[in-house]
Order: C-alpha cells, then structure tokens, then sequence
C-alpha cells in the first residue's frame, strides 16, 4: 500500500509546519515558499506570514497543541471529507486521536483493494509519478501535529494512512461570517446567566462598566492584531508573549491561558449540578450510611457523563454541537423574555442605581464575558482577509454586548434582589432543560487543550493511550473535587474575571505591545496601553479581592 509520503519510506514531521521544510534537507529548497492551496469547508490553521505557514521558532516550542486544540474548541465550521478524515488535534493522533473516515471505510480491505482503488485508469509516466508523490509529500504536512521539538519519526507499516486520490487540505480560510461566528461563539457562553445578578450587585450603573469592558476590549484585540504583524510567524497567544518576553513570556502567558480553561470547567460542573438539583431536588443518594445530596448527587453524575467525552478521539463532533453554545444563549433569552412577557412575569422591578459595596464582584462577572482573547490571534490568523479583523472583532463583541445587556436588563427588571447567581435558577424547569444540555458538551472540548499540552511533556515512552485516559481523567476528577469544595457560582466567576480575564483581556495584550512595538508606538497608543494596564490591575486586585473574601464568609456561614 502507498503511503503519504513515498512508496518506500513514510515518516512524520513533527513541527507545525505547513509546508513540510523540516522533513528531508534535500527538499527545502525546493519547499520554501511553496505555499498549498486549500479547498475545505472549514477554517483553522493559518497562513503564517503570507502564504503558506513557515517553520519558526515559535513552533518548535511547548505548547505546540495549542493552535490546533484551540481551533476545535472556536470553531463553527461545516463537516469536510478532508477534516473528518485526517487527524487534527494532536501529534499523538495515530495512537489516541486517528478516527479517520478512510480508515473506517477500508477497515478490513486488504492494501492491494485500496491500492486499486486509488490508481488512476492510465499509468501516469515516471516524471509524473514523482511530481504526484512531491504533491503528496508537501500536503501531508499540513495533517501532521507538533511534538516537543522538531524531528523524524519513522512509522511502522501497520500505522502508514490510507491516501484516497488526491485529498484537499483540511483547512479553508476563514470569511467574515466564519470569522464573526467563531468569536461569538467564544464569547456568548455562560457568563450571559450572571449578568442580572451583576446588576443586583452593583446597580444598574454598573453597566457603565461593561460596556467600558467592552469598547477596552475591542481595543485589546486590536493591538493583538498589531502584535502578530510584528514578526514573521506569530500565529497564537503564547507566540505573542514569546516574541515580547522571550521564553518565560511563552511560558507564562500559556499557564494562564490554560488555568482560566481549568476554572472555567469548573464553573461548567458548578453549573449544572445547580441547575439539575433545582430540576430534582428530592434526588438523594445513601451510602453506606453517608447521605449525598441532590447538588453532590448531580455533579458527580455530571462529571461521569462527560468524562468519556474527554477520551474522544475525534472532538469534532462535539465542536459542532457547542456552537449551539450561541443559539442556546439566544433561546435563553427569549426564554427569558417571554415569561415577562407572555407568562406575565413582569418588569417591575426598579432596583437600585448604585451599589458601591457589590461593584467589585460586578467588575469580575462582567469581565468574565470578555475573557475570549486567548482565541481571537487564532481568528485573525485563519481570516482570508485579515484587514476585516478590526470589523469582526467589532461585531463579534457588539452582537455579544447588546445580548449581556438584553439578559441582565430583563433578568434584573422580572426578578430584583431575588435574582439568583444564574437566572435559569429563575426560569421555569421546562425552559432550561436543553439549553443546560448543550452547555454540557462543552465541557470537553475546554479542558482538550490543557490536556493536550501536559501531554506533550509526557516522555515518548508513556505517550500510550491508557496514559492519556488516566490523564485527562485525573483532570475531570479534580476539576470534580474543587466544584464541590468552591460550590459558588457567582464567586467563582466573579474570580476568574477578576483574575485571568483582566490579565489576558487587558493588561498582557498592552504590556506586549509595549514591549514588541513600542519604537513605533506613538504617544497616543502608550498612553492608551497605560492607561488599560492601570485599569486593568486595579480591577484586578479589587475584583479578586472581594471574590475571595465573598468565598471565605461562605465557608464561614
């Protein structure tokens, strides 16, 4: 049977390259530039520079997963022959993640039934075969995920992939509808069922300060843009902080990105063992004389049901349904609006204009719904016209805005100081049910990438597939144990906001632009960048501040 790469030889180039320049030296001159055309409905792995994505030093250096599992978890993409049947998430892909179409449909067949299935009707000539085989070589490298540094693995003849004519790359530029969907959908997620209880906290001034967040917000994103065009290669987040701080800086601003995915899945279990326990609340487990209530109850039956999703293979199907994330948080809304509305609920409510004491608790949730940052370089580099970025970005976090504001003006009005830390806790049981479900699959494709870097720090000899299972069971397991020791709600956002959102939203998009470009910068933009840093770390010590406090007089009632 032929492989990807040649008929007698296959190997894997393990970089993140597009173009294949680290495989064989013979072949980089020949390589270099030759960037490869893209005919998939999807959108992801970027250009890097201008045409085709070059090998860097960025790339060669942990995490590697990042783009890739980044993109899974952001993307709204259309199913493509060429994705579903490749391996896309990690260079463990033909031990743990190669759930290919082509390898389902020829399990069994024998290598000279594939084989003859693919030869073309009229024996091409000799100077063909090779031109085919160079074309082949030059688009499997696009397929072929990153390891910890750049080097050639042989693959034995039982693990060579199928080749079925000649396959698209897996990947498409993104438009700018791609491009808009895939930013709501980062940012339209459950931070919209706090924001009633944002206002009960910090009055209905307090949403001065979101859409402050927001307009900061825009501007962050703007200047990570300017950050990426800096430097030849700079396609994600922690590029970013390498190209401004060196490795610690890479460092660095990965641990950050991946411990507010870490939190957030907690927020996830927080969030359905309080919806479900309110669903049933006479739902009660005995044993052995220790009684587990309904909120226990559902959490650990919450973490059971997706913990199998974590050992997916193949994430994509659950990439298509968490962008029903968006719609959901729609629905929810109108759920919201017409039980005012048509079950007579009401706006009565009045509330106050200003609650100083609550307003740090509301300056960590409302920060919370800007936390997509970590994903926007990953859009804009997948955007095919990278000059409509500052308009996306712009609709993405107006379309977001205006939907915070609908939820927690409605919520606030219909339900007042008795508005819960989620106002689905407020709705009725019926109008929740699906919305709750969707969320759930999220869970997976959030904790993906963290999983996905520990084990690339993994030795080669314990990247097995029973070693991955017990990892990333391990990570649901803990982030099980601390949503039963922090079972708040609000206060856990409120934190994560507080904290990780206000760094990675507004004070590490400013201080690396300063640092990459501040020889360019003119005083306008460096008093600007300040200015954010300033406001972003006084929020910061502030909001995480009274979050803590908050959860320690919890633990104290």
């Amino acid at each position: 049977m032929k492989s990807l790469l040649g008929e007698e030889r296959s190997f894997i180039i393990e970089s993140d390259d597009d173009d294949g320049d680290e495989e064989d030296p013979a072949h980089r001159e020949d390589d270099a530039g030759d960037g490869s055309s893209s005919d998939s409905s999807s959108c992801g792995t970027p250009r890097g520079g201008g045409g085709g994505s070059q090998p860097n030093s960025y790339t060669n250096q942990w995490p590697q997963s990042y783009r890739q599992s980044i993109d899974i978890l952001s993307n709204v993409q259309s199913p493509s022959l060429g994705f579903l049947g490749t391996p896309t998430l990690s260079r463990l892909s033909n031990s743990f993640l190669n759930s290919s179409f082509l390898n389902t449909s020829f399990r069994g067949k024998t290598p000279e039934i594939v084989s003859s299935l693919v030869k073309p009707l009229i024996r091409p000539t000799t100077s063909d075969e090779q031109q085919q085989h160079e074309d082949i070589r030059k688009k499997s490298s696009q397929y072929l995920l990153p390891s910890r540094k750049p080097s050639l693995q042989q693959i034995p003849e039982d693990r060579k992939p199928v080749v079925v004519g000649h396959e698209a790359s897996p990947y498409q530029q993104c438009s700018y509808t791609q491009g808009a969907m895939n930013g709501i959908n980062v940012l339209c997620g459950v931070g919209i069922l706090s924001t009633p209880y944002a206002i009960k906290q910090g009055g209905w001034l307090g949403l001065v300060i979101l859409v402050v967040f927001a307009l900061l917000a825009w501007y962050t994103g703007v200047l990570l843009r300017r950050c990426l065009d800096s430097k030849e290669g700079l396609q994600t987040y922690p590029d970013i902080g390498h190209a401004a701080f060196g490795t610690t800086g890479r460092i660095a601003i990965s641990i950050i990105l991946y411990v507010e995915l870490y939190a957030c899945c907690i927020e996830y279990l927080i969030l359905e063992s309080d919806n479900l326990s309110k669903l049933f609340p006479n739902v009660h487990l005995n044993i052995g004389g220790l009684t587990i209530n309904s909120h226990v109850f559902f959490a650990i039956l919450t973490t059971l049901v997706v913990m199998p999703t974590t050992w997916l293979r193949d994430l994509t199907c659950l990439s298509y349904i968490s962008a029903g994330g968006v719609v959901a948080s729609i629905l929810v809304v109108m759920c919201l609006c017409w039980i005012g509305v048509v079950d007579h609920v009401g706006f009565e409510n009045k509330g106050t204009a200003l609650n100083l004491p609550g307003i740090p608790i509301a300056i960590g949730l409302y920060g919370y719904c800007y936390s997509g940052h970590g994903v926007f370089p990953n859009i804009y580099s997948s955007l095919k016209n990278r000059n409509q970025f500052p308009s996306i970005l712009f609709t993405c976090i107006g379309f977001s805005t205006i939907l915070f504001t609908a939820a927690a003006v409605m919520g606030y009005k219909m339900f007042g100081e008795a508005t819960e830390s989620q106002f689905t806790l407020n709705l009725p049981e019926n109008l929740v049910v699906s919305k709750i479900a969707v969320w759930a699959t999220v869970y997976a494709l959030t904790i993906t990438p963290l999983a996905m870097s520990l084990e690339e720090l993994l030795p080669r000899s314990q990247q097995k597939y029973s070693n991955i299972i017990i990892l990333r069971s391990a990570l649901v397991v803990s982030t099980l144990i601390i949503a039963l020791s922090v079972p708040f709600f609000a206060l856990v956002m409120a934190l994560i906001g507080s904290l990780f959102a206000m760094l990675v939203t507004y004070i590490l998009p400013c201080a690396c632009f300063l640092a990459i470009l501040k020889a360019k910068a003119t005083w306008y933009q460096t008093a600007t960048c300040s200015f954010i840093i300033a406001v972003g770390v006084t929020c910061a010590c502030v909001g995480t501040y009274s979050s803590l406090s908050g959860i320690v007089q919890n633990y104290a009632t």
